[in-house]
């Protein structure tokens, strides 16, 4: 399960022509945590919290719609509710923010309210004619309008009417205003608390318009990944002159204010605060405009420098573009990751709330309502729980990260491209399942070990909020921010892991240790890539929002029946965005994933006779060029032989 055991196992380098299981141990010890998982998920329905959770419960832990046991110091508990099978709460508007959770007491009734009732002799006439009590269960129906306590113990006035059919078992109101009141707040339109509800109206009005421009959204974005390898030259050329004409003509700014500043300040007529003033200014300027000098000529260096790298990322885009025509299917893997962590999440809330339900009854003393509380080793269950969110997570994410890594690399190793499975993604998936589970539970629990300290700190941060010092609050965001920039460079090693054991079928930490070493080697082209190719991924993130909002303006133009588009479009970006970064993150993923097969090929090939190039003709006339140039070098040896890859073992 180490990184440093694995016995020497020397073979041959031959992408995609030998296979073998994986990280073994690491897939028997995600295995078992998953059993744990389940376990997790036996234990509410085995305590009967799964059934409270569904049916629902009252406040003096009655489950409603069964005969029920007494609890000790609770005289209204142990009541048969079989006749009362929906949840009714007195105020369903007494909502606790911070708990996330309704104040309100709750009672088992055998009918939701249809109508609105005005009056306590409305409700008493409710409760008399279907049966229904709406007040506390130690108010007979005949006292609704003569009793002391009904001030706290009757629903609050009006009641709503509720919905035709109950959400599990709950009397929703059909319009609760005390939800829309808080909403209005919370956007904060001061002046015009009528600004929301013309908003929400000229959502509704638009929904069309809207489903059709999140539609285009998604076109524009798979468009963009087929068209950005002819226009990424383009976009880097754009990029570099914008880029040389910003820094230069704000360093020159920069000098000419200090100029104008000094001269004024050597004129005659300010007074003495005023000199001081001006002098502090100049001083500022002259560090500003040495401080951009500085950078503005190491800028210009760096890309003087690695100019021909730069022509690599283009080429890769290129390349990139290929891959989407010939695999059209890795479009696709945005839906299916998104629908297993949507299936995923839902679970694991469902027995998150379970949970919640679980435990021994108990009487909170200040409220008078039963609370159900985990006592002993059951409370951990929730941390277990919560790790486990964390863990699966990004063992999902990586099994997408593996899926394209594997249909990339099958399609760059393989010459004759008429020769690729007929489903390259499926055939993917196939191997990553047979053999490399084990490499992704493995990988994924890596940034797990990261992501929770770093999430225990923010919580720590965010409740201890207007309490610490200022050096407390400095040490902790600074922590925070450490633990953050290590999981993302874990997760991008994770990322060139993934492939090389997509190549070369090795362990998780041999791999690591191998991609590891060829990115050192191409130190200037992974800055290039990460840098040019990132930027010009973010261009055409804006554009396709760009292109998006305007189709909206244009669109929403013909709508006159509100006035306010600001959440129409809003909605729209939105959504164009998250589509937009979603497809493009995955073009982004080939683009790493063809750099590390191109960095393997040029290292261990050099284009004569039995070791030919696997590489693209956009990747070899990049070749040819930088040979000609002077600035391609082989970086292993001859660069004849085919050597292993990884001279670690090949399974764990």
């Amino acid at each position: 399960m180490g990184c440093c055991n694995s016995t020497a196992v020397k073979r041959d380098w031959k992408p995609l022509e030998q296979r073998s299981c994986t990280d073994v141990p690491w897939l028997i010890v995600f295995a078992l945590f998953c059993i744990g998982m389940v376990c997790i998920c036996v234990f509410p329905i085995a305590t009967g919290a799964a059934s409270r959770l569904i049916s629902g419960y009252d406040s003096y832990g009655n489950t409603c719609g069964k005969n029920n046991s007494k609890i000790e110091g609770v005289p209204l508990s142990g009541r048969d509710m079989r006749e009362n099978k929906y949840v009714f709460f007195l105020d369903p508007c007494n909502l606790d923010l911070i708990n996330r959770k309704i104040k309100s007491i709750a009672l088992c009734v055998s009918k939701c309210p249809a109508a609105e009732l005005m009056t306590l002799s409305d409700v008493k006439q409710f409760a008399l004619q279907n049966g229904s009590h709406l007040c506390s269960y130690d108010i007979p129906p005949t006292r609704y309008t003569s009793h002391p306590d009904t001030s706290t113990k009757c629903p609050k006035l009006p009641v709503p009417p509720s919905k035709s059919v109950p959400l599990l078992h709950r009397c929703v109101p059909v319009d609760i205003g005390c939800y829309a009141e808080f909403a209005e707040t919370f956007i904060k339109f001061v002046g015009d608390n009528s600004v929301l509800r013309r908003v929400i109206a000229g959502v509704l009005a638009s929904k069309e318009i809207i489903m059709g421009l999140c539609v285009l959204a998604l076109v524009l974005s798979l468009i963009m990944m087929v068209v950005i390898r002819y226009i990424s030259k383009v976009l880097v050329w754009i990029l570099t002159v914008l880029v040389v004409i910003g820094s230069i003509g704000g360093t020159g700014v920069l000098w000419w204010l200090y100029a104008d500043h000094r001269k004024a300040l050597d004129k005659d007529g300010l007074s003495v605060f005023g000199k001081e003033v001006a002098s502090d200014n100049v001083t500022a300027l002259l560090v500003y405009a040495i401080v951009a000098t500085v950078f503005t000529v190491v800028l210009l260096l760096v890309m003087f420098f690695m100019r021909k790298r730069v022509a690599l990322t283009i080429s890769l885009f290129h390349v990139a573009g290929k891959v989407f025509v010939d695999l059209p299917l890795l479009a696709l893997q945005p839906f299916w990751t998104f629908i297993c962590l949507m299936l995923f999440w839902i679970y694991w809330i469902t027995v998150l709330l379970a949970l919640g339900t679980s435990g021994t009854p108990v009487k909170n003393n200040s409220t008078g309502v039963v609370e159900y509380q985990m006592a002993g080793p059951l409370q951990y269950l929730v941390w277990y729980h919560a790790v486990g969110l964390i863990w699966i997570n990004e063992f999902i994410l990586a099994f997408q990260q593996m899926t394209i890594a594997g249909a990339v690399v099958t399609y760059y190793f393989t010459r004759n491209k008429s020769q690729l499975p007929a489903t390259p993604i499926l055939s993917s998936m196939a191997r990553t399942v047979r053999y490399h589970l084990g490499t992704l539970a493995k990988g994924s629990f890596i940034i797990t070990l990261v992501k929770i300290p770093r999430l225990i700190l923010m919580y720590i941060h965010s409740q201890l909020k207007g309490k610490e010092n200022a050096c407390a609050r400095c040490m902790l965001k600074a922590c925070i921010c450490c633990l953050w920039c290590l999981e993302k460079c874990l997760a991008y090693l994770n990322q060139n892991a993934y492939t090389a054991t997509a190549i070369n079928s090795t362990s998780f930490c041999t791999s690591a240790r191998d991609a590891f070493l060829i990115l050192v080697e191409n130190a200037l082209r992974v800055a290039a890539i990460n840098t040019v190719g990132d930027f010009v991924l973010f261009l055409g993130k804006v554009l396709i929002v760009s292109c998006t909002a305007f189709a909206g303006v244009l669109a929403l133009n013909y709508q006159r029946d509100y006035t306010v588009w600001v959440l129409p479009l809003f909605i729209v970006c939105l959504f164009a965005f998250l589509v937009a970064h979603c497809f493009l993150s995955v073009f982004e993923n080939v683009v790493d994933v063809l750099f590390l097969c191109f960095a393997v090929d040029s290292k261990y090939n050099d284009g004569s006779p039995g070791h030919e190039y696997y590489m693209d003709k956009a990747l070899m006339e990049f070749v040819e060029n930088s040979k000609k140039m002077g600035f391609y070098k082989p970086t292993d040896g001859d660069g004849r032989e085919m050597k292993p890859m990884a001279r670690g073992g090949t399974s764990a």
